[in-house]
């Protein structure tokens, strides 16, 4: 990968926000109210604890949700990592050097107020999404 990209959270494909939520919730992280993402047809709920990862729960918003394909394949499983970048575009360019393929352009998400994401795929990492900082979550 590059030296620029910054661990931010792990994200999983869910079908019931608050069945998942409850049992990270035994786990003593925190649960966030949830987001409704419309630009990627997804709910979004973050879960967080100190001095752990940030845990993003997505549950399809409706039948154009790429989650539903996640889940029809894998089942409730994590399904990206994200990293948070300075300049997407600059990222992106250099992760296609090494063999990386944008799965998804950049676009606006509600669940960052509003800062860019995107997706790629490498077959030797799997999916990973880069959100431009600022990479605030919404809780």
């Amino acid at each position: 990968m590059t030296e620029a990209l910054k661990f931010h959270h792990i994200g999983f494909a869910v079908r019931d926000l608050d069945a998942t939520a409850s049992l990270y919730e035994n786990g003593g992280y925190r649960r966030s109210a949830v987001v409704f993402d419309p630009i990627q047809h997804v709910n979004v709920c973050w879960l967080t604890r100190e001095g752990a990862p940030i845990i993003e729960l997505l549950a399809a918003a409706d039948e154009d949700s790429p989650v539903n394909s996640i889940l029809e394949k894998v089942g409730v499983s994590p399904y990206h990592c994200c990293y948070v970048v300075d300049r997407l575009e600059d990222a992106v360019e250099a992760l296609r050097k090494q063999k990386y393929t944008l799965v998804k352009r950049a676009a606006e998400a509600v669940a960052f107020n509003g800062s860019r994401v995107c997706f790629l795929f490498n077959r030797n990492i799997g999916l990973i999404e880069l959100v431009e900082a600022p990479a605030e979550i919404v809780l």
